[in-house]
């Protein structure tokens, strides 16, 4: 299962992307949609408000009264917490029930607008972003939704911005123009990197690489500033990996080649790190050992200890340092 993050400002569409994916035979999980299911009447996070709350929050019917819940949890600093303390670990527990019923999928949506908002791209093999300006997704609203044009500014302006977005997301998706040329877009990203990526995370083996031609130079970023970032999301998502793996220990490092188009990340290993864990945690995020990896030989062989990523669209090698064993 690959696992896919999917965000996009408010008016970007990246419920339009979503029914895309769907089409080409994703699961989609909508954040918002679990947020509702986890307060419904007679849900465990629901009584646990009302008891944080009080009996205030629910409406004559036992349902939650939204409004009158953000008058109080919004108050301060220590309610807005408790309410935190409440939700984000009611939606985890569902979204992770709902990523393990999918788990025979070869691609699970995760939707969540608030993604890079939440600082949440390193949970996910890919992140992929739904790209409109801010004036475009201001003009959507305002005539396409009928929102009142001042509060869709604050709405835009109370998110992330544009910079912070590109800078969280390894892929970028422009909607701005007609949705059949999104689609068409999103088509051929799940055919000719998406699933790939999918097949070969569950093969356990690294993307195929093909050298670049003589005298080719590395593709020019999308962005300013891409090439760093990519790195920055590299490091984000091993650590996210080797942390929930028990393997905090371990430090790493990343130089970008721009010549060859390459990451390489190095991981220096604290003693008595269990190299078996490290080898699964890394398979898991999407970096299985390359053909002939063995990160308990000795020696300096070139393939000793060496990862590569799954993913076909971006070359990353990780390698276990020898000066660390």
């Amino acid at each position: 299962m690959l696992l896919i993050g999917l965000t996009g400002g408010i008016g970007a569409g990246e419920s339009t992307v979503a029914r895309v994916l769907e089409r080409a035979g994703a699961a989609i999980v909508d954040a918002d949609a679990i947020a509702r299911e986890v307060v419904a009447p007679g849900a465990p996070a629901l009584a646990r408000l009302v008891e944080a709350f009080g009996a205030d929050i629910l409406d004559a019917e036992g349902r939650l009264d939204r409004p009158a819940l953000a008058a109080v949890a919004f108050a301060d600093a220590d309610s807005t917490a408790r309410l935190n303390g409440i939700m984000h670990p009611a939606i985890a527990e569902r979204a992770a029930e709902l990523f393990a019923l999918h788990a025979d999928r070869d691609l699970v949506v995760h939707d969540v607008p608030l993604l890079v908002e939440n600082a949440m791209s390193p949970r996910y093999h890919l992140a992929l972003l739904v790209d409109v300006p801010a004036p475009v997704r201001l003009t959507r609203l305002v005539e396409s939704r009928g929102m009142d044009r001042a509060d869709a500014e604050r709405r835009i302006a109370a998110q992330a911005g544009d910079p912070e977005r590109y800078r969280a997301c390894d892929v970028v998706v422009d909607n701005t123009g007609d949705p059949a040329d999104t689609a068409a877009r999103v088509e051929r990203l799940v055919a000719e990197r998406l699933l790939p990526f999918s097949r070969n995370l569950a093969a356990e083996r690294p993307a195929e690489r093909r050298p670049a031609a003589a005298g080719s130079a590395a593709p020019a970023p999308e962005h300013p500033g891409e090439r760093a970032w990519v790195s920055e999301r590299v490091v984000a998502r091993l650590r996210h990996a080797l942390d929930e793996a028990g393997l905090g220990s371990v430090e790493l490092a990343a130089v970008d080649d721009p010549a060859a188009d390459l990451v390489t990340v190095t991981l220096d290993l604290g003693a008595g790190t269990d190299s078996a864990a490290l080898a699964a945690a890394l398979t898991a995020a999407g970096y299985p050992a390359a053909e002939g990896s063995d990160p308990d030989a000795t020696g300096q062989q070139s393939a000793r200890g060496l990862h590569r990523n799954a993913d076909p669209g971006r070359p990353v090698d990780v390698r276990i340092s020898p000066a660390t064993r």
